[in-house]
């Protein structure tokens, strides 16, 4: 690994989503950090693809909403060096009808949206801030900004990564670091892709179609690069003319 080599992060990265900004990431030269809870087989087949290509990349797992957990991965991985790109990824949903909506499913995504954020960021933001070149970016959703039926939890959470986006901005701008969210609208994964038939999208979306995760990879990778060190504490959407 060289001395320039950036170290990054990026949360739930054996998603679909996920999986494309850490390669994204690899492809740019940085070393990335896989991150997974359970799913570490698919972050392994992440990280294989990014030495493929000739990138580095490790992975690393632990469950973000257990504070202790996720505080001794991230010692260890901050024994090597500071993380310079961390992107906050790791999310869930759990939907249902708000008067139908049970505390567990509420607290389950808040816990890993909100709680997630906290425990990742706050350890890795002083050593972030002492290398004097940083960027934190924050994987949020349309549901933040427009709301949608039985989200009520999710766009609670994302509403409040949102805040917390700008409110940290301008903690740190000073400092050579940046912190924006980038706010996905529908996304074609294997995930959404069930929730979504083709007459939906068309219906819904002005471009009549699907985004791709490269193509929030590629918004995320600009973010994080050199280039975009005059852009802090937004909201960027990506949504395909949705709103």
């Amino acid at each position: 690994m060289s001395e320039t080599t950036k170290r990054a992060l990026v949360t739930g990265g054996s998603g679909g989503i996920g999986a494309a900004i850490c390669r994204r990431l690899g492809a740019a030269g940085h070393f990335v950090y896989v991150h997974a809870n359970r799913g570490r087989a698919a972050a392994e087949t992440v990280v294989a693809e990014i030495t493929a290509g000739g990138g580095e990349a490790g992975v690393v797992c632990f469950d973000v909403t257990d504070a202790a957990a996720t505080r001794s991965a991230l010692d260890s991985l901050l024994e090597r060096a500071p993380i310079q790109i961390l992107v906050n990824n790791a999310g869930i949903h759990d939907d249902a009808a708000f008067p139908g909506m049970s505390p567990a499913q509420w607290h389950s995504v808040i816990d890993v949206a909100i709680d997630g954020f906290y425990n990742v960021t706050q350890p890795l933001v002083l050593p972030m801030i002492r290398t004097r070149w940083g960027r934190i970016v924050n994987i949020s959703s349309v549901t933040a900004l427009a709301g949608n039926r039985g989200q009520v939890n999710y766009a609670a959470a994302k509403g409040a990564l949102n805040a917390a986006t700008k409110a940290l901005s301008l903690e740190v701008a000073s400092r050579g670091v940046t912190v924006n969210a980038v706010a996905p609208g529908i996304i074609s994964t294997n995930m959404s892709n069930p929730a979504f038939d083709a007459a939906m999208i068309a219906n819904l979306v002005p471009m009549k179609r699907a985004g791709t995760a490269l193509e929030v990879a590629s918004l995320v990778g600009y973010l994080a690069s050199d280039d975009a060190g005059y852009i802090t504490g937004q909201v960027i959407s990506i949504n395909g003319g949705l709103i």
